[in-house]
């Protein structure tokens, strides 16, 4: 029996649309052409974030996000049971440093817009930042502290995700990969074909990530989604001493920048294991994987200058990822107008694993006929700010 959805991607999105399908008794085929959880949710530090976001829509979904996590963690540990890993769902806050003069009114203005929309964004004195922070660098010259920031173990989350569709009947098939399009007599995508053969479905659902714009060609589509490299330095485990995500201002405008060019910033945390994440650095350089060891001496560098006793930290590893970037820093969400059966969620850049939960919500009740729980106009692909990156389909 064809399923009613084929989604293309086991990573956290996909999982989530999986899960939120499924439970609404939809039949589900989810494939992947590597093993599940295997690209760029496995390569991320798990961040459910609305203090690097301003006033707009990725803030408004951010916000929903961080309503549906709490109860979603619950609910998955109630349901996969003790033997299964724990998700690491914390809402550990964070802090949001100026290390420079000039710095220290742009992110006060910055908490004050996110303010008027709702969030919780708190200026705190230098001295209150150390009394949180007590390794923190007390040369920073300004710091807001964000309650609602909230982290998970990413790759345990999306595996729970998956697990939890599998108990409501969605079947979970890797190391299959699309080759194309199945198409009725109107045009209209009936499924995919894949190196294991056919598989047909009502519709397709592309959340394949960084790789969506190739398998979008596949489909005979296009999606102006591009890989953004990502490096991340880990330490290895030591007596906790950094107690929130603690990042510079400059973070925000490195995540809405649209330079090709390395960009990198200071963003430092500890995991439940002990061990220190710094990051974090964004360039495009296609899909290159090679170690490029000056943007982690750059990463490690700023880093010192929120936590100097880093200097004495011992790193036991890297490693690197690709961000879904989009042209005009929004995911895509919903249908395609061009591709009758196209669905897409894709595009969250650096912002997936928080976004994930948000996205499957909007995403089931566009499907279903149903009003989203938030405007997913902004998310469109026929949104005003995408069309000049949109190659039409005869």
């Amino acid at each position: 029996m064809p399923s009613d959805v084929v989604i293309v991607g086991a990573g956290i999105v996909g999982a989530a649309c999986a899960r939120s399908l499924a439970l609404a008794g939809l039949r589900v085929t989810l494939l992947d052409r590597s093993a599940a959880v295997s690209g760029t949710s496995a390569r991320g530090e798990g961040n459910l974030l609305v203090s690097d976001k301003g006033p707009g829509a990725e803030l408004r979904l951010a916000q929903y996000a961080a309503s549906l996590w709490p109860s979603a963690a619950e609910e998955l540990s109630e349901e996969l049971g003790p033997d299964f890993p724990g998700l690491e769902y914390e809402r550990k806050g964070g802090i949001v440093v100026a290390t420079t003069d000039a710095g220290a009114a742009p992110l006060l203005a910055f908490a004050e817009s996110q303010r008027t929309a709702g969030v919780d964004a708190r200026p705190v004195a230098v001295e209150e930042a150390i009394a949180l922070e007590p390794d923190l660098n007390p040369a920073v010259t300004a710091a807001v502290h964000y309650p609602e920031d909230a982290q998970v173990q990413p790759v345990v989350a999306t595996e729970a995700l998956l697990a939890s569709a599998r108990n409501r009947g969605a079947e979970i098939r890797v190391g299959v990969e699309v080759t194309g399009a199945v198409r009725d007599a109107a045009g209209r995508i009936r499924g995919v074909r894949t190196t294991n053969g056919d598989v047909h479905a009502g519709a397709v659902l592309l959340a394949a990530g960084p790789w969506s714009g190739e398998v979008a060609r596949a489909l005979g589509t296009s999606l102006p989604v591009r890989p953004r490299r990502g490096m991340v330095l880990v330490t290895t485990r030591m007596p906790h001493r950094i107690f929130h995500k603690v990042y510079d201002g400059d973070y925000f405008g490195a995540t809405q920048s649209g330079d090709a060019t390395l960009q990198t910033s200071s963003v430092v945390e500890s995991t439940a294991s002990g061990t220190v994440l710094i990051g974090s650095s964004r360039e495009q350089i296609g899909f290159d994987e090679r170690l490029r060891v000056h943007v982690l001496q750059e990463i490690a560098a700023k880093a010192l200058r929120l936590f100097p006793f880093l200097a004495g930290a011992s790193v036991m590893r890297s490693y690197g990822g690709f961000r879904p970037f989009m042209p005009d820093h929004l995911p895509v969400i919903g249908p395609d107008h061009r591709v009758a059966g196209l669905w897409h969620a894709s595009g969250h850049e650096g912002a997936g694993i928080g976004l994930s939960l948000a996205t499957a919500e909007i995403l089931v009740a566009e499907m279903l006929g149903q009003v989203p729980p938030i405007d997913a106009a902004p998310f469109r692909l026929d949104r005003a700010t995408l069309r000049e990156h949109l190659v039409e389909v005869a």
